[in-house]
């Protein structure tokens, strides 16, 4: 296989896991699947983390992600 070919299989593969999260969270349910509404919501979070509370907003996130992986 080519190094482009692994290359694009890799980032696809990433791309989808990404994805997976967003259908994991019931994101795609809670916004009735609105690409507009999800695009905001990661902007806002995206500023959030360059922000001055931008490590309180990480160490939360993190927290609670944690947990959330734990439980499933």
């Amino acid at each position: 296989m080519r190094t482009w070919q692994v290359k694009r299989r890799n980032r696809t593969r990433h791309l989808i896991e990404l994805g997976g999260l967003i259908v994991k969270a019931h994101i795609v349910e809670l916004t009735g699947d609105d690409r507009a509404i999800i695009y905001g919501a990661l902007l806002w979070m995206a500023d959030k983390l360059k922000s001055e509370q931008g490590e309180q907003a990480r160490a939360l996130w993190v927290s609670k992600g944690k947990r959330a992986f734990g439980q499933d």
